[in-house]
């Protein structure tokens, strides 16, 4: 019997060098394939954001005067719900823009405290929904499934009464800064979180 033959050959034991080759090149690709999942679900998930949201905003003086409904939203870039509410906000947006006007009004920005007074503005997300003509028709404050909203904007559009026009959902409490008064009375009340 020959001890040549190759079931009997004895294998070449793997270099030190080899193995470490092997081992550096399975966890480069490791790597690699970890950065490309994260950035790729980082950029899904990025997309509708509250800033891209903002940057498409229908300016307010625009909103009220243009002949469209319009949804006014009062959020915070720090807002937990805002941002949960981000991705249904930007397909609603997608689905009804050319019907209606979409306002994102930041509680951090000053400017916006007149309208922050007016509308009663004590939690975020606040939204407004405004008449072709401008008039404040219902508000909700918090967290809204988005068939509630879809079923609201449908209705705006169409001239039809809200079917959810009371809803209230999960809020980030904000106080927003009020002016000085000569009356004691606290301007704004905080018996009721959502106005027909």
């Amino acid at each position: 019997m020959s001890t040549d033959s190759p079931l009997n050959s004895p294998e070449k034991p793997e270099s030190t060098f080899g193995k470490r080759l092997r081992n550096f090149l399975i966890v480069m690709v490791a790597i690699a394939l970890s950065v490309s999942l994260v950035l790729g679900l980082r950029t899904e998930t990025t997309s509708a954001t509250l800033a891209k949201l903002s940057e498409t905003s229908t300016p307010l003086e625009v909103a009220i005067s243009n002949g469209k409904p319009s949804l006014v939203e009062f959020y915070a870039d720090w807002c937990t719900v805002c941002q949960k509410m981000a991705p249904d906000i930007t397909q609603l947006e997608t689905e009804y823009a050319d019907k209606m006007n979409f306002v994102m009004l930041n509680v951090d920005n000053t400017k916006w405290l007149p309208e922050m007074l007016r509308y009663r503005v004590d939690g975020i997300p606040h939204f407004v929904f405004l008449s072709q003509q401008g008039e404040t028709i219902a508000q909700a404050i918090g967290d809204q499934p988005r068939t509630i909203m879809a079923s609201n904007l449908e209705a705006l559009v169409t001239g039809s009464s809200l079917p959810y026009a009371q809803a209230s959902g999960k809020v980030s409490k904000f106080s927003a800064p009020v002016a000085p008064t000569t009356n004691q009375d606290d301007p704004r009340s905080h018996g009721s979180q959502v106005v027909n």
